[in-house]
């Protein structure tokens, strides 16, 4: 690479790349605050005998008492429900779920008149996630334990009515899933496995589960399967017609509802677009929704933390429990009765979007169910409100004294029993024809709302016949902050949280003239009312008056200096801030200080003033703040008690398959309107970085290989050309010259997926942000391969200038020392190296390098036979180093001193080079040595850059296969002995108060705090457990699974070797053959590598980056089909290819 200004690109572009990446980390890794409580378990889990293979299956029961397993398996009653857990989890992450309901040992709360029971898979820790082939596995054993399960159920049945005993109920039909992380995918790909029985399982319940890909698509087998089952589960919903429009049968999978929870933006493991259903199931069968607009939970989750999450699992539970019918003890037949219950125990009554925000098209419930209280189930409001229930108590002595409110804005401070009249007509004047009303009281119970067609002096005069309207159940609970503390009893405390919202239109308010707020009396305590510490603010408002827009100008700028909003007293109570830039990939830290509440003088020492004032004067007449966020992606974020907070959504812009509605984000900013606020808005450099990172990474890869391909085209091409090779790192730095070679291959792939998008689909990304964040991944790519590039080119050439330097002064001590053992032992090591074996591998390197690694490719792992092909590029680059080491050392020291070596300098003599190159006949000897050295090291390297990102993509499933041999081996360190038993007494085995692995005998011992089971049984090297054959213990696992890798890696790996030794030399990547019968047309490797790269480009865009085995596979043919193609008519003595070039240099 030569020229100043190429050095300070490629300089600029590493800065940036290491700042974006440091960054990027720490915002990532810094520890965040957790909200959620956590749920405690006492696990007892009862085996299920099942064959041999090396999962388990248990049924949970919640207690530590001991019972008979027999007995309680004879007694099943309830509904079953299968836990599958995540990769790396064990059977016992779903006890938390049960937890919540089973209070006791076998205590059921009152409202509900039937219980659930629990099973759970132990899937052995397997990492389901980064291998497809145990993802299979996991498949295969699910399905099996449907079926179990079921005839369990049968089996005690039939014991109860061979023992005369009364029996419990139904058969249960079908079997409920819940599954956590790729669990709930593998819960998926068991319903459209086909041994699974029809209509055996009706329910689908997951916990950040990646539906549309997986976490980490770089597997290619992985990415397959995931393509297979989405489309079984794609034709499962089809209906099938006959020629004449009949429909032949009901849709296979026309029974199954999925349910998709997300654990939003904590949850870094899997994304919300991830867990999307969207294209995969119909919006009648699916309902998604995530933790933070959770009825009860208004919490993001971290991706395990979503299983103990005590406000998300309580609420789970609820709804799991709700699901069963209580006439036939079953869950409900209807598909749209269950997807319902769903919707309204887990849906929050927030609306996804207030009337004057503009519709936002979401993937978050994008379903029509009728609800009973006259709602829909994507949130949309009817005009049938229903009254406060009757159970509710609310007294009506107080009411008499009315309030008549004069101004827009009404302030309730105290349950003062009263009722504020406001005038619709008047107050609703001049544009200002929407209300809304927060407050911290209860609805019901502390507040209720009506509307009515004109006045009236009774209180009780609120009966549907005479046109009033109650709008208390419009009225949405949102999470409230923490209470305010209470200095001295009795005295005054600062506002408190708004708990609950409500918003009217002016098709609400249409027919009506009057809205009343009635407000109930507080009981007093010994005499003394107690403290004011309640709170209820509403306001007619014009909602253009409350519209701020952040366009991207301002946005970026915020980077170095946050913008400022000043907000006046008397300002709009609800604030519409819109994002010209997704708050998902940008976040937004956002502070409000309070600069005046109307006090004009707080009486204090002048010293005491200014801060004090208003912080702490301000705050006993403020609400604090609330910030309501919505995405079309992840749903709502509320913030309560936003004073300083980074507002941060989980949505997906940007991307190849984003709506134009990711790329934005409204927050609804809703402040008290007594008090000013000064509004501070700047990105936070941290949390971007990461989110990038987070967001883009599958992207990024799938670009790095499309540029060391762009890269090994330019090589080629100058081959092509007659020109000197170029090394890796100067044919990257070429491809990102403008403006000819930066546009053809990073703008032209960016418009041929947005062509692709309009002949193909209807959706199209946003155009500016698609292009702007595709290119920042790109630079980005270029910018992480340079420093690898650096990286080994710096190992490789530190290695190569020491093997030098330590071969030639050991050929030069070798001369000047005379040693009787020393030449003994020169002897035995050539002799050791001319054997027959030994020199046959040597002459046909290739050939060995090809069966080993295809050999371990086909029957071992794909990762190890790459490895090898990537030890021999490492092992030639370093060769053609050392040879030009050697030669400029030679050089040197020959000017100095000629007579001291026999090595002439233009010999071109070298042991380690192949024959071809050191024979003096060789058509390159005219060329210069350390010329030919340069390139092929050159040339080399590009492909041990190439393989090497091949193999970093297969490291993940190697590490699964892996995974069983560590903890094999370290199990015995815990295994000790108790009066003859083995005792697992180790806190390594045990976790949370419960065993780790099963405790499976009647008898547990307790110590210091942690649990340990002692097995009545003696139990052999084979075994885990008691009561059966649970595990068989494995010393090592020859391929995956004990059987042959997925077939299709093996096949692409294949490929890529061949890539590897077919185009290991530079001369083999120019062809020349006649085109369309003209003799001497041109073609070389250079246009496959520039197609290959625009594959690569276009799988990045559609983050699956494991279609770039395809391309690296597809060059590796063309590179062997045309090495034997040429050899053939070389052999025949036509001229048809030529492999070498047309000039040779002497530099």
């Amino acid at each position: 690479m030569q020229g100043f200004r190429a050095k300070c690109r490629v300089a600029l572009l590493i800065t940036l790349t290491l700042c974006i990446g440091l960054t990027g980390l720490y915002g990532l890794l810094k520890p965040v605050a957790n909200e959620c409580v956590m749920t405690y378990m006492y696990p007892t889990y009862i085996p299920i005998s099942t064959p041999p293979p090396k999962y388990n299956l248990y049924k949970y029961h919640e207690g530590w008492r001991k019972i008979d397993f027999n007995e309680h398996i004879k007694k099943l009653t309830g509904v079953p429900l299968l836990f599958i857990p995540a990769e790396s989890d064990r059977a016992y992450q779903g006890g938390p779920l049960e937890r919540t309901y089973y209070y006791g040992a076998g205590d059921i709360p009152n409202q509900y008149s039937h219980r659930l029971d629990w099973f759970a898979v132990d899937l052995e820790e397997e990492h389901s996630a980064m291998d497809g082939q145990i993802v299979e596995e996991h498949t295969e054993y699910v399905v099996y334990a449907i079926h179990r399960i079921l005839d369990l159920y049968k089996e005690s049945h039939d014991m109860r009515s061979k023992e005369g005993a009364e029996p419990f109920g139904s058969l249960p039909r079908s079997v409920v899933l819940v599954g956590h992380s790729m669990g709930g995918f593998v819960a998926r790909a068991a319903i459209v496995h086909p041994h699974l029985r029809k209509g055996v399982v009706e329910t689908v319940l997951t916990l950040s589960s990646p539906h549309q890909s997986p976490p980490v698509a770089l597997q290619p087998s992985l990415g397959h399967y995931y393509h297979l089952v989405n489309q079984k589960w794609r034709k499962g919903y089809e209906v099938e017609l006959t020629h004449i429009g009949r429909q032949v049968s009901e849709p296979t999978l026309s029974h199954v509802i999925v349910v998709s929870i997300s654990g939003n933006i904590l949850d870094y493991q899997v994304r919300s677009k991830l867990e999307t259903l969207d294209g995969i199931v119909p919006s009648s069968h699916r309902f998604m929704i995530g933790t933070t607009g959770m009825r009860n939970a208004w919490l993001s989750t971290e991706h395990q933390t979503i299983l103990w999450c005590n406000q998300v699992v309580v609420q789970i539970s609820h709804t799991l429990l709700s699901l069963i019918d209580p006439k036939i003890g079953q869950p409900f037949p209807s598909t749209q009765k269950r997807l319902t219950v769903f919707t309204k125990m887990l849906r929050s009554e927030m609306p996804p979007s207030f009337n004057w925000m503009r519709e936002v098209k979401s993937s978050i419930g994008s379903i029509q169910i009728p609800l009973e209280d006259g709602k829909s189930a994507t949130g949309t409001y009817t005009h049938n409100f229903s009254p406060c229930p009757q159970s509710v108590h609310w007294n009506d002595d107080g009411l008499e004294r009315d309030l008549y409110i004069q101004g827009p804005t009404v302030t309730v401070l105290a349950m003062d029993g009263r009722r504020r009249w406001l005038d619709i007509l008047k107050l609703g004047s001049d544009g200002k024809n929407y209300f809304a009303f927060v407050t911290n009281l209860a609805p019901c119970s502390g507040v209720r709302l009506h509307l009515w067609p004109e006045k009236s002096k009774m209180a009780s005069d609120t009966s549907p016949s005479k046109g009033v309207v109650e709008v208390t159940s419009k009225m949405v609970e949102i999470p409230a902050g923490p209470a305010p503390i209470q200095i001295e009893p009795g005295s005054q405390t600062e506002q408190p949280p708004p708990s609950a919202v409500l918003q009217l239109g002016p098709e609400d308010m249409r027919g009506f003239r009057f809205l009343t707020i009635s407000v109930a009396p507080r009981p007093t305590v010994s005499g003394r009312p107690p403290p004011a510490a309640s709170m209820a603010v509403g306001q007619f408002f014009n909602p253009d008056d409350g519209k701020r827009k952040f366009s991207p100008a301002s946005l970026l700028l915020s980077f170095y200096s946050e913008k400022e909003i000043s907000l006046k007293e008397d300002h709009p109570l609800v604030f519409n801030l819109s994002f010209s830039i997704s708050l998902g990939l940008l976040p937004v830290a956002m502070s409000l200080k309070t600069t005046g509440c109307g006090i004009k003088s707080s009486e204090l020492p002048v010293e005491e003033a200014g801060d004090v004032e208003h912080s702490r004067l301000c705050r006993l007449r403020c609400f604090p703040p609330v910030a309501i966020a919505w995405d079309s992606t992840s749903g709502l974020h509320v913030i309560p008690n936003l004073y300083s907070e980074t507002i941060s959504v989980d949505s997906s812009p940007a991307f190849w398959d984003s709506t134009q509605e990711s790329d934005m984000t409204t927050v609804l900013l809703l402040s008290d309107p007594h008090c000013s606020f000064t509004i501070g808005a700047g990105v936070s450099v941290t949390t971007a970085a990461g989110r990038f990172l987070l967001l883009y990474c599958s992207e990024i890869v799938g670009f790095s290989i499309a540029v060391i391909f762009f890269a090994l085209m330019r090589q080629a091409r100058a081959w092509e050309l007659d020109l000197p090779l170029p090394s890796l790192l100067a044919a990257v730095e070429l491809n990102l010259r403008m403006p000819l070679a930066f546009l053809l291959l990073a703008i032209v792939p960016i418009v041929v997926s947005l062509v692709s998008s309009l002949l193909i689909s209807e959706s199209f990304p946003p155009l500016s942000s698609f292009f702007i964040v595709s290119i920042i991944c790109y630079a980005f790519a270029n910018g992480s391969l340079i420093i690898l590039i650096l990286t080994s080119q710096l190992i490789i050439y530190f290695t190569a200038n020491v093997h030098a330097f330590i071969k030639i002064r050991w050929q030069v001590w070798e001369e000047n020392i005379q040693s009787t053992f020393f030449s003994q032992f020169l002897n035995l090591f050539s002799n050791f190296f001319s054997l027959k074996v030994l020199r046959i591998i040597r002459g046909n390197l290739t050939v060995a390098i090809a069966l080993v690694s295809v050999i371990l490719v086909c029957f071992v792992h794909p990762a190890l036979g790459l490895l090898i092909l990537l030890l021999s590029h490492a092992l030639h680059s370093h060769t053609a180093l050392c040879s030009h080491a050697r030669k400029r050392e030679f050089d040197s020291k020959t000017k100095v001193d000629l007579g001291k070596s026999n090595f002439k300098p233009n010999s071109g003599f070298d042991p380690l080079l192949p024959l071809e190159e050191k024979s003096p006949n060789s058509p390159n000897s005219t060329r210069s040595y350390g010329d030919t050295q340069i390139e092929t090291f050159n040339h080399r390297h590009g492909l041990l850059m190439l393989h090497l990102l091949a193999v970093l993509m297969f490291v993940p499933s190697f590490v699964a296969w892996f995974q069983d041999i560590a903890p094999f081996q370290e199990m015995s360190k815990y295994v000790t002995f108790v009066n003859g038993n083995r005792v697992f007494a180790s806190s390594r085995w045990t976790s949370g108060g419960g065993l780790y692995g099963p405790c499976l005998d009647h008898s547990s011992t307790m110590s210091k705090g942690k649990r340990s089971c002692v097995l009545s049984m003696p139990i052999d090297v084979h075994m885990l457990g008691c009561g059966g054959k649970l595990r068989t213990m494995l010393p090592i696992r020859i391929g995956v699974g004990q059987s042959f890798p997925w077939f299709l890696d093996s096949a692409l790996c294949v490929g890529v070797i061949l890539h590897g030794l077919c185009g290991s030399k530079p001369e083999y990547n120019f062809i020349s053959f006649p085109f369309l019968h003209i003799q001497g047309q041109q073609v070389g490797l250079s246009i496959v590598y520039m197609f290959a790269g625009f594959s690569c480009y276009l799988s990045g865009l559609a983050l699956a980056p494991y279609r770039a085995f395809y391309a690296m596979a597809a060059v590796g043919v063309i590179s062997a089909v045309l090495r034997i193609l040429e050899k053939s008519y070389r052999d025949k003595g036509e001229a048809y290819f030529s492999g070498g070039r047309k000039h040779f240099h002497r530099h």
